[in-house]
């Protein structure tokens, strides 16, 4: 089994980017130039390495590799992204890595990219990009290119060597675990062995509604690669184990007027098997709250008033600031209900959220979060 902290390590100490691995300070799929660049990046990893696994490392400064993480990142649906906008998609996973010299929300991204064999072209029209495009790797850039009948296979044995350099074992996964259990003390810190082999470690603020025990603040590690499988300083999350499975539902709070109301938003199943592998399972369970339309046009209009200021710097008045705390829960509610041009002007508060207030900034995040998870499902 890789670990897959150590993976990325190899990777940044082999050499510059190459024509199999790419490395980022960040990404952003929730806008078309970032979201054209990335699938550029995977068509043309993809169609350089058909015989090996290739990877983007994101959260790493370009110049000297220093590792400064980013958000936790956790798109199931990425793959819905690949398989709308290319042609032959190869098998991509997004992967969130710890490392623990990072602030708690921040994480390394790692993205795994195997192909289908078969060459990979955009399907459709995306930002500059047109459809049936074909991208190669040149050094460390993604170029388009002209078909190319073979690809010469360079890579595959330097990309075993480093994958097999990054085998996880016992040391690595004791540490990992008390790493956990003492920066995570505070919040009921626990673990769980599965199959005498895999170690998950999770945390979190503990309370009981209803008989019902729920978590805040949770943090959940599969130890043995170092991936961070869930991870939210806002939601509540309900944990069941049996002596094969960790199943995970995630809430999400919704509603305004003090209407707020805690709904089920994604399940995710691990299922440990006897032969030292593992499955994820992830399966949307969110059905939308619908409000009265005439209600909503009201809040909209006024969402998006409240945005004009905020482009302007205009003075907010007390009312407004309590409104500009609800701006990203109720623009969420506004595009369930068929505003389409919500997630837009979410987007678009983005910048203007962070630059005024952290705490709404990061609300902000978590609404365009799960509009992320609806939209690609």
């Amino acid at each position: 089994m890789i670990n897959k902290r150590l993976l990325i390590k190899h990777l940044l100490a082999h050499n510059d980017e190459n024509s199999f691995y790419d490395k980022k300070l960040r990404i952003d799929i929730g806008q078309k130039e970032g979201k054209a660049k990335f699938l550029k990046h995977i068509c043309a990893l993809s169609n350089s390495n058909p015989n090996n696994n290739s990877y983007i490392v994101i959260g790493v400064k370009d110049d000297d590799n220093t590792i400064l993480g980013v958000d936790f990142f956790d798109d199931s649906k990425i793959q819905n992204l690949i398989n709308a906008y290319l042609t032959h998609p190869p098998i991509v996973q997004y992967e969130n890595i710890s490392f623990p010299h990072l602030p708690d929300a921040k994480v390394v991204g790692l993205v795994t990219i195997r192909s289908s064999g078969q060459l990979t072209s955009l399907r459709k029209n995306i930002w500059k990009y047109y459809g049936g495009a074909v991208f190669f790797r040149e050094g460390s850039i993604s170029m388009p290119k002209v078909f190319k009948s073979t690809v010469e296979d360079v890579n595959s044995k330097i990309v075993a060597a480093i994958e097999s350099n990054a085998q996880n074992n016992i040391e690595y996964t004791l540490n990992g675990v008390m790493d956990f259990m003492d920066k995570r003390q505070t919040f009921n810190a626990q673990y769980k062995v599965f199959k005498e082999y895999f170690v998950v470690c999770w945390a979190g603020m503990k309370k009981t509604v209803k008989r019902e025990v729920f978590y805040s603040r949770v943090d959940i590690e599969l130890i043995n690669e170092q991936v961070r499988l869930f991870f939210s300083a806002l939601d509540e999350v309900a944990i069941t184990l049996t002596e094969d499975t960790f199943k995970i539902v995630e809430y999400v709070n919704i509603g305004f007027q003090n209407t707020n109301k805690y709904y089920p938003l994604e399940e995710t199943v691990i299922e440990f098997e006897n032969n030292a592998s593992y499955t994820i399972t992830t399966r949307l369970v969110f059905e939308p709250p619908q409000f009265n339309k005439r209600t909503l046009h009201h809040v909209y209009n006024a969402n998006n008033a409240l945005l004009t200021k905020l482009k302007t710097a205009a003075v907010l008045t007390p009312k407004e600031r309590l409104d500009l705390d609800n701006l990203p829960s109720t623009y969420l509610i506004c595009y369930l209900n068929d505003f389409k041009d919500a997630i837009d002007k979410l987007q678009e508060a983005k910048p203007y959220l962070k630059a005024y207030d952290g705490a709404v900034y990061a609300l902000c995040k978590e609404a365009i979060r799960v509009l992320r998870k609806v939209k690609y499902s």
